[in-house]
């Protein structure tokens, strides 16, 4: 059921249109006593969740008794990273999910069925697990909020990898990592229909059907004075509602270029991106643009860990962000990282596959730390002084001594191609 749908790849919503969306899309359940909302966390800050789930505290008042973060194995917000995403909403509201043991199994997808979808490279079934307040808490309605966009992982984020991904369990969570990361990243980024949603959608459909869950999903862009608007709103519950999503989205936030660039730049914002766990985007989202034997640069002023967990960090650090076939072997041969598959797929993810080198430069991290991981490293105030994040324009840019460049102020907000690498 498609409760509403609006997007344009120009013409941006105005706030009052979004709320007045979300209102009269509201209106059409019926009175609801128990709301539980499902936003992102600050890592998705700037999906505009913020303002949605504002809308959705000032519709229903007190009746929204739990706003659950879609935390995934990031690190619990902190008082004031809800007070920054979600201003005017009670603390109190706000829950902790716990990837780790505040679950519930729904079902398992067959092993078979992961086999197929993998063609052929996995033989393991996957568990459809949520955060328990979803099945336990009285809900007679749940708001899953977030943004689509391209990603690395599911081709588009968003839709019920919020629920199964953002609310689930470790092993889900690795399993589906993995998937996408041995299935391969550059054939399922930017993609709606690929293996990890197909899996995704088996449970939705076979699992998840007798939950209250409706969507409302945004797609984000920047205007010509370099603020974030919604070009795309859709409210719904069901794949239809993602569909429509995805398709704007694509239109919005990918960027097809027409020859493969040499020396790509990357602005990490120091508020969202403290490790290469979240800043690796800018490897994941750039990669199809990168020529052969090119240079990316990463200014990251924020950065001062790898994973945000301890033992992803400690991973990290051990086994570096190597090739697949490295990573692969590493599954293989050690039982800590076969133990910790979403691990294994974010090292296969950082990687260039040795076809272009990555150079860091971090607020924190030391150079024998990030060489250690097998990236490059360069200092930050010396590359800021080169490429100024506050003169550079995103795309092409031609520096006054002729060198060329290709500037990306947030990789989070789109992904970027050339056409030969993005349609192999």
């Amino acid at each position: 059921m498609l409760l509403f749908a609006k997007g344009h790849e120009k013409i941006p919503l105005t706030e009052n249109e979004v709320r007045e969306a979300i209102y009269s899309s509201l209106e059409k359940l019926g009175i609801k006593n128990r709301v539980l909302a499902i936003p992102p966390d600050f890592t998705r800050f700037h999906s505009q969740a913020g303002i949605v789930t504002r809308f959705l505290y000032e519709y229903y008042k007190e009746n929204l008794t739990d706003i659950l973060p879609a935390l995934g194995t990031h690190s619990k917000m902190s008082e004031y990273e809800i007070k920054t995403m979600f201003s005017n909403i009670p603390l109190e509201l706000f829950r902790v999910h716990n990837w780790r043991s505040d679950l519930h199994t729904l079902g398992e997808v067959p092993s078979e069925f992961i086999n197929k979808v993998s063609e052929g490279k996995l033989n393991y079934s996957w568990p459809a697990q949520v955060n328990k307040l979803l099945v336990e808490g009285n809900n007679d309605l749940i708001v899953s909020i977030g943004q689509v966009v391209p990603h690395e992982v599911i081709g588009m984020a968003n839709y019920n990898k919020n629920i199964f991904v953002g609310t689930g369990g470790r092993e889900g969570i690795n399993k589906s990592h993995f998937l996408g990361a041995v299935y391969g990243m550059e054939r399922i980024m930017g993609r709606a229909d690929n293996p990890v949603r197909q899996v995704l959608n088996y449970a939705s459909d076979n699992f998840a059907s007798h939950l209250p869950i409706i969507y409302i999903l945004t797609v984000v862009d920047k205007n010509e004075k370099g603020e974030l608007v919604i070009k795309g709103l859709y409210i719904g519950d069901d794949y239809e509602c993602f569909q429509h999503a995805a398709e704007l989205s694509l239109k919005v936030n990918f960027v097809m270029l027409e020859k493969p660039f040499h020396k790509v730049v990357v602005y990490l914002d120091p508020h969202e991106f403290k490790s290469t766990w979240l800043g690796n985007k800018s490897v994941y989202r750039t990669r199809m643009a990168i020529a052969d034997c090119g240079e990316l640069i990463v200014l990251a002023p924020g950065l001062k860990e790898f994973g945000e967990d301890k033992e992803i960090d400690r991973l990290i650090r051990k086994y570096g962000y190597k090739t697949t076939p490295e990573i692969l072997q590493f599954v293989n041969d050690y039982d800590e990282l076969k133990n910790n598959l979403s691990a294994a797929a974010h090292l296969i993810h950082g990687s260039s596959e040795n076809r272009f080198t990555i150079t860091y430069c971090p607020g924190y991290l030391s150079k024998e730390e990030i060489e250690s991981v097998n990236f490059r490293f360069a200092d930050l105030n010396t590359m800021i002084n080169k490429y100024n994040p506050e003169k550079l324009l995103d795309g092409y840019n031609t520096l006054p001594g002729g060198e060329e460049i290709f500037f990306i102020s947030n990789p989070a907000l789109g992904l970027w191609a050339h056409k030969d690498r993005f349609n192999n």
